[in-house]
């Protein structure tokens, strides 16, 4: 056996062993930095449109920040919620498939280890190839079985992060953005406030971009417009309807 060189660490197995877990780390941890991007886009867009909206159509600081609130607690109530019931639905799916797969393996073994050399082939090895790799494969029950639901299925046997954390974390991350648009609302009045809410939002949603580039390896300025272009829609809605809804509401109740 070769033995492992500072050229050639990956023929030291506790290197690689280390080497794949850091990745599998990394995986997990940028799926739920996608529930904290998506929370925090969420959180601002969703808050600033409704504040922008109470303050576009009244003058009142108390009405504005007593619809924020309100807006934020019921859309922090309800992502989690979602999040948590989605999560745990997808996970019952995903193990119903696993378990057919693992009664496959179980009950006709020579036909799921057909059905790997069939997909190793299709994949581009030599059909001689394919036979030999999945019959040294079905050897093993359990090695055969993560082979057919990684790549029959597309999903992995061992369960990843929790339904419950997913959603706290959304839910969180979702409480502390909507803070963006509302905190002027307590400082300024309501005129003022707005523009300040605006700013602030946009501020903070292209330095979100800006450090989510950083984990997707693209263009910072790039990202960071794509979620400013978000803010600035919620704003320009948010404002046009609160100017027209007084008026169209007065008229209605005549």
């Amino acid at each position: 056996m070769r033995q492992p060189t500072a050229e050639r660490p990956y023929d030291d197995k506790a290197w690689l062993k280390a080497h794949l877990d850091a990745e599998r780390k990394e995986a997990d941890l940028l799926a739920e930095v996608r529930e904290v991007v998506f929370g925090l886009q969420d959180g601002v867009t969703s808050i600033l449109a409704v504040v922008s909206v109470v303050a576009a159509a009244s003058s009142d600081t108390y009405t504005v920040l007593i619809s924020g609130i309100a807006a934020t607690l019921a859309e922090v109530l309800s992502m989690g919620a979602g999040e948590y019931m989605s999560s745990r639905s997808q996970r019952e799916i995903f193990d119903a498939q696993i378990a057919s797969e693992r009664a496959e393996v179980e009950e006709r073994p020579g036909e799921a280890e057909a059905e790997v050399a069939f997909m190793f082939e299709r994949e581009g090895l030599p059909e001689d190839a394919s036979r030999r790799i999945s019959a040294e494969i079905a050897r093993d029950p359990n090695v055969l079985l993560r082979t057919m639901v990684e790549k029959e299925l597309g999903l992995t046997v061992d369960e990843g992060g929790s339904a419950l954390q997913g959603a706290l974390i959304l839910a969180g991350s979702f409480f502390v953005a909507a803070l963006v648009p509302l905190t002027p609302y307590f400082f300024l009045p309501v005129r003022s406030g707005l523009w300040v809410s605006i700013g602030l939002s946009a501020i903070v949603m292209f330095a979100v971009g800006v450090w989510k580039s950083r984990l997707t390896k693209r263009n910072p300025i790039r990202s960071g417009l794509e979620i400013l272009v978000l803010v600035a829609g919620a704003a320009i809605a948010g404002s046009f309807f609160g100017s027209i809804l007084p008026g169209l509401l007065a008229g209605a109740a005549r």
